[in-house]
């Protein structure tokens, strides 16, 4: 036994591949070292991120592009040209109107120059519209090639490529994010760019053309409006990206703890999830409020210095006309010239933050495009032979993982297999046996040594035409959201249904699909979770099957499975293994019993390897160690069967005990067959419930989900939410009404400067001398109001937000777990919605409020200046004015981008990319890349079609809205120059209507642009109160509820029936009746699908029973406060969850995170894992990873059975809690468990027979009651009874 022991003590320092798809999970220190990296890499973005040159943006640009591109930056440029002619025909108007006294002279002459507006209300309203179109659509089309590739070179990477330098989110983050900041630096903001610059080098060549001395002057205020801006930008992008930090954290905690529910629920963790979501919403506050005070703060200066240089024009201006001859007209037109300009010039820093976001975002994609993977499923050459005999050898094979370097898995490894055998790998957990089965599929090279295939370098190979000899089964199978069908198909190109069909029947699944409503047509879900793991397991066998493979590769393959189903399946699979090279990893011993060899691997070595026979010979051999280690904790089969008091081990007890305690085995796991999806269900809430495929049965059609619109919301339950801000909202409206007034005064000011221009020199310089005065008054209005108006709404709407966001997660905690099984429900879209509605929530008390405020206070200033200039003018202005409504709308438009939201178009296709992605090994094996990309372009058709759609209603947009501005003005000033005529008003109150009309029109409809969010933020409201109004129907924050002070563990089922919310059609109970007495062990047994897993849900009151009730202790389960309830449970599932933290962390978690370090150690030790821990270089302070994926299925094991021991439970629920690990350490924790387990009331579900046995009670689950019960002896010996012919069927199989 020594040698098993130095096994043990050696195993856990090893790198593990746990036998999933996941990426080699190894018990080494990394785990933590990587997270820091992560953590120093969100630190350090943004300081030093890299870029590529803005040029290379456009590589994949076709010549359909460049003729949009060229044809686009014309009517860019053209665009751009007509706010400068405009200010020249203003300058036009104001000396027709100033110059002129003949009055038929004048109207002449603004007639002919309100002609020209309208030639230049056309010709800008057909570049707007082609400039818009042009790169809006070229954008659309590259941004959907650069996606196309990157997924298609995502998919040619090698596996270690995934392990050590990305992982599925970021791959699906940077084809749906930053493929968006792409598309923005490349499609319609380079149009707006060259619009803005044109106006700029337009607007300064016609102020310099009017006026250059005066234009000089005004240049000088320029470089302070730069720098303000700069600097605004700056600080305001350093906040947000640390408000988006805070949030992302804030995001992770509520995907984590949404994600596992079923974990949070039954260990109370749910106060601990809301603390920590907190904590990240305080951070994302404070950075929230003082990016708003900055934005104020930089809105305020711009203003500042925008009005201070018109108080320069006018004083400077006035001195002009008097001493340089210049009429009133070259000083408006240089004014204006100048003051658009200089606008489109501040409006080109998002163009170039977006470019600059856009070239960052391209780094990382380009880098990925451009990069050459050492193992390359597209590259065409090498080795194509007729077939393969499949003879294989891996020779002097050194090789470490390359997210583990310095971990070596083998050293000097070398192993020969013969083609036709059938070859067996055992060995304990992190031996390497998996190690094989990625080197023999060409995951990984080694590093040094070969590995062979017919005598021939598997490198040497072409790497499809190789993988397509190759069939891999492993034991977690990975099935895309597709339907059975299309998931079977991946097995092979152009596979007619006949051959689907013969694969399926082969692989035992065809009864199971018959009896599905669609058939081979039923979607299986994302992650196959609409099936359960004995169905997954049976659809990925049949998808190996019909690859007619010359190498399989079985990987845990039947472990899923239940006994009927499994001898089945195994005995397909001993069909398609003759005449074929396999391999099998630690499979159950009747296998391995029969295979033509059996490899001990221990420690990245061969230990011995022979038959079953041969190995059995040598009693201290480490193959007879482990079947001596799995008698010790099993009985003989015939003893079993027999039941004779004192176990007698027979003379073919290594043989035989091997074999049947298999059988046994199987019994245990694939009787939890609502069993193997309510496991799913208990770790991965992919809102399947436990159960969902009962008896085998389908899902029926969609239930009714709730992703109806949520209905609407009155108002003023948001403005209670916001109550206690209500002084400091007071505050911001007083600042944004004065605001609000500005643009109108703005009007008064320029008419009475106008005015000015034209009156005697004495008067004139009186004039201009304190209107200029005016204007740097109201300019120091504006450097205190915006800070004021931005600072006091944004303290209001971020806290609006930290409390809707709290206010919500808290209750989607306390949500019954019967709610999550609503696909509405899952951890991404709650994820989304959290953060998505309460910003748009936050958008309508902190922006649309203010503005709302400033556009009702400048309506009333606007309305009142022009009625009281002259009423007649400012109806017909009036009139007009939504023409101009209508331009500064679509203006705001043009500056925010007419682009669709691509992301949430494009969220079909980012599905099939994710679901590649996260199951890249599954996607390399069965050479599936061609097939995802043609899946990948189907679903990205719609989009793109929407996208061009989108393009052409904005460039329609864009140009009928320049036509309409430059209308208006013609039109209006020609009014106002008849009314002159009749003397019905003065060419000051022309100007004075007409200014503070279409100055606050414009102010309006800008702020207009604001109304889609508006109407999203309404929706977004709903959905929040949604959220806040559901009541959860098992709520653990209810503190009602009664105690029992000594609990005793008494449990009684009476006359139970269930039926689980979402598959209202099939009966789980019916009216069962289950007695658990106090201190004692039962164990359910019973098929796949029968319910029993259903037992602990019920227990644990993640459901309530639909009638019948359960006890505890005489008291009514629904009578007990729940908290205490879960408290007194200790769950250990099949599948644990863990969180990514560290294991510390995790331990400690089923003690509400108050276990003291004592404590941690204490239940670490008793559940066998205080050994591997300590063995790792950072210790209890490793970080295991998302999902634990950073420690191996046994060690992830024994920390989540350290965390129910923790708990120190009364009652314990095990569902399969040891199956995941090997022999020795199931020993020692099944020693643990026995510790545990006395005097504390035990529910086992579908455990192996060796426990089952010494149980007190046995209940044998079937059509929804207990078919049977009593001791194992009692039910062995019913004639015909269900739980003996169990047994018999593994003797049965055990023996033949």
């Amino acid at each position: 036994m020594t040698k098993a022991n130095d096994m043990d003590g050696e195993i856990n320092t090893e790198p593990t591949e746990a036998s999933t798809s996941h990426s080699p999970a190894g018990e080494s220190q990394q785990p933590s070292d990587d997270h820091k990296k992560d953590l120093d890499k969100i630190k350090k973005e943004g300081e030093s991120s890299k870029t590529v040159p803005y040029y290379k943006l456009f590589s994949f640009a076709d010549s359909t592009d460049i003729l949009l591109m060229v044809v686009g930056t014309i009517a860019a440029i053209g665009n751009g040209i007509c706010m400068p002619l405009m200010a020249v025909l203003f300058g036009t108007f104001v000396n027709s109107f100033g110059d002129n006294a003949n009055m038929k002279q004048m109207v002449d002459e603004i007639s002919k120059v309100s002609l020209k507006f309208e030639y230049l209300a056309i010709g800008s309203g057909v570049a707007g519209f082609f400039q818009v179109i042009c790169w809006i659509v070229t954008g659309e089309r590259q941004a959907a090639r650069i996606r196309s590739l990157y997924l298609k070179t995502i998919l040619r990477q090698d596996i270690g490529f995934f392990d050590k330098e990305t992982h599925t989110g970021e791959i699906i983050e940077r084809m749906s994010g930053d493929t968006i900041l792409i598309q923005d630096a490349m499609g319609e903001k380079v149009g707006k760019l060259i619009q803005l610059l044109s106006t700029f080098i337009g607007g300064f060549a016609v102020a310099f053309a009017k006026g250059w001395l005066l234009t000089l002057v005004m240049l000088a205020s320029i470089p302070t409006l730069v720098a303000a801006g700069a600097i605004l930008t700056t600080v305001i992008a350093k906040l947000a990206s640390r408000g988006q930090k805070a949030y992302s954290l804030a995001a992770t905690v509520a995907e984590q703890t949404v994600g596992a529910i079923r974990t949070v629920a039954s260990f109370t963790g749910e106060k601990q999830a809301i603390a920590k979501y907190n904590e990240s919403l305080t951070k994302a506050y404070k950075s929230g409020v003082q990016e708003g005070l900055a934005a104020g703060l930089g809105l305020g200066a711009t203003t500042f210095f925008v009005f201070s240089s018109y108080s320069l024009v006018v004083w400077f201006g006035g001195k002009m006309v008097l001493e340089k001859g210049y009429s009133g007209g070259d000083v408006i037109s240089v004014m204006f010239s100048v003051m658009t300009g200089s606008l489109s010039l501040g409006q080109t820093f998002p163009c170039f933050s977006a470019f600059a976001a856009g070239q960052a975002a391209a780094y990382k994609m380009f880098e990925a495009i451009e990069r050459k993977p050492q193992i390359d499923a597209y590259d065409t050459n090498g080795l194509k032979l007729e077939d393969i005999r499949g003879d294989i050898e891996l020779r002097e094979v050194y090789f470490s993982y390359p997210a583990r370097p310095d971990e070596q898995i083998f050293n000097g490894f070398s192993i020969s297999i013969t083609s036709g055998t059938t070859v067996a790998l055992v060995g304990q957990s992190g031996s390497g046996k998996s190690t094989v089965i990625s080197l023999i599929e060409r995951f990984y090279d080694p590093q040094a040594g070969e590995v062979l295939i017919d005598g021939v370098n598997l490198k040497e190979f072409q790497l499809k035409w190789i993988r397509e000899k190759i069939g891999l089964v492993s034991q977690e199978p990975v099935l895309f959201s597709s339907s059975i069908k299309d998931n079977i198909a991946y097995g092979k190109d152009g596979a007619t249904v006949e051959e689907i069909r013969s694969a399926a029947e082969l692989a035992n699944a065809a009864k199971f699909i018959d009896k599905l409503p669609e058939g081979l047509d039923t979607m299986v879900g994302e992650h196959g979770t609409q099936l359960s793991g004995g169905q997954k397991q049976r659809v990925a066998i049949a998808r190996a099957i019909l690859k007619i493979p010359r190498i399989l590769l079985l990987d845990e393959a039947t472990s899923a499975l239940d006994a009927k189903s499994e001898r089945a399946v195994q005995e397909a699979l001993d069909r398609i293994m003759i005449s074929r090279t396999t391999i099998i990893v630690a499979h159950r011993l009747s296998t391995v019993r029969n295979a033509d060899m059996i490899a001990v691997i221990h420690q990245g070595k061969i230990a011995e390897t022979g038959k079953h026979s041969e190995l059995t010979k040598d009693p201290d051999g480490p193959y007879s160690q482990l079947i001596r280690l799995q008698e010790m904790g099993m009985v003989t089969e015939k003893n079993v069967v027999n039941d004779q008091d004192r176990p007698e081990i027979i003379t073919d007890s290594g043989r035989q005990s091997s074999q049947r305690m298999s059988f046994i085995r199987s019994i245990s796991r694939g009787s939890s067959g609502t069993g193997n999806s309510s496991r799913h269900s208990f770790s991965v809430s992919f809102g399947v419930p436990t159960g969902v495929n009962v008896l085998d049965t389908a899902p029926e059609e969609k239930y009714n989900s709730t992703s109806k619109r949520p209905p609407e919301v009155p108002l003023r339950r948001l403005v209670c939410l916001n109550k206690p801000e209500i002084p400091v909202l007071l505050l911001g409206t007083i600042a944004a009404a004065v605001i609000g007034m500005i643009l109108p005064t703005l009007g008064v000011l320029l008419s009475s400067v106008i005015e000015s221009f034209y009156k005697p020199p004495h008067e004139l310089r009186k004039g201009t001398q304190f209107w200029a005065l005016m204007y740097f008054v109201l300019a120091t209005v504006c450097l205190f109001c915006y800070p004021l108006r931005s600072y006091f709404f944004a303290v209001a709407g971020c806290k609006l937000i930290k409390r809707i966001r709290s206010m919500c997660f808290k209750k989607v905690v306390y949500m019954e777990v019967s709610w999550f099984d609503d696909p509405d429900h899952s951890s991404g879209v709650i994820g989304a919605r959290l953060a998505i509605d309460s910003a748009c929530v936050r958008s309508i008390v902190g922006d649309a409020l203010a503005l709302l405020v400033q556009n009702i206070s400048t309506v009333i200033a606007g309305l009142v200046i022009a009625f009281e200039a002259n009423w007649q003018l400012a109806l017909i202005v009036f009139a007009l004015l939504p023409l101009v409504g209508v331009n500064g709308y679509v203006h705001m438009k043009f500056l925010k981008g007419f682009s669709a939201d691509a992301k949430k178009m494009y969220e079909e296709a980012s599905q099939v990319a994710r679901d590649a992605v996260g199951s890249i090994k599954t996607v390399a094996s069965f050479c599936a890349e061609e097939k995802v990309m043609q899946l990948y372009h189907k679903k990205c058709e719609g989009p793109i079609k929407a996208g061009i759609k989108q393009g052409m209603m904005g460039g329609i947009a864009f140009g009928l809205s320049y036509f309409f501005l430059f209308s208006v003005y013609g039109a209006g000033f020609y009014a106002g120059a008849r009314l002159v005529e009749k003397g019905a008003t003065t060419i000051s109150d022309v100007f004075r209507v007409f200014f503070s009309l279409t100055l606050a029109a414009t102010a309006i409809a800008q702020s207009g642009s604001l109304a889609p969010e508006a109407s999203k933020a309404n929706s977004a409201v709903a959905s929040v109160f949604q959220i806040l109004d559901q009541k959860s129907k098992i709520d653990s924050d209810d503190e009602s509820g009664t105690t029992i002070e000594n609990v005793k563990g008494e449990i009684e089922f009476h006359r139970v029936s269930f039926k689980y919310p979402t598959r209202l059609g099939i009966q789980i109970f019916r009216e069962l009746c289950l007695a658990i007495r106090s201190g004692k062990t039962v164990a359910l047994v019973g098929e796949s699908g029968s319910g029993k897993s259903t037992v602990i849900s019920l227990l644990q009151r993640f459901y309530d029973p639909d009638s019948g009730h359960i006890t505890l202790d005489g008291i009514e389960i629904q009578k007990l406060q729940l908290k205490w309830l879960r408290q007194q449970m200790g769950l250990v599932s099949q599948e644990p969850v863990l969180f990514n933290d560290t294991i510390r962390t995790n331990i400690a978690y089923g003690k509400e995170g108050n276990a003291t370090e004592a404590e941690v150690i204490q239940a670490a030790e008793l559940a066998n894992a205080h050994k591997f821990i300590s063995s790792l270089k950072q210790g209890y302070d490793t970080f295991v990873g998302e999902r634990g994926t950073q420690l191996s299925g046994g060690q992830k094991q024994r920390v989540a059975i350290a965390r129910a021991i923790v708990k120190s439970p009364k009652i314990l629920l095990l569902d399969e809690a040891t199956s995941a690990l090997d022999v020795e350490s199931e020993r020692v924790v099944q020693d643990a468990l026995d510790r545990i387990m006395v005097g504390r009331t035990t529910v086992v579900v579908a455990h192996r027979l060796s426990t089952i046995k010494g149980v007190d009670v046995i209940a044998v689950v079937k059509n929804g009651v207990i078919a049977e019960k009593g001791k194992h002896e009692t039910l062995v010996n019913i004639k015909n009874g269900i739980y003996a012919s169990l047994i018999a069927l593994h003797t049965n199989a055990a023996s033949s």
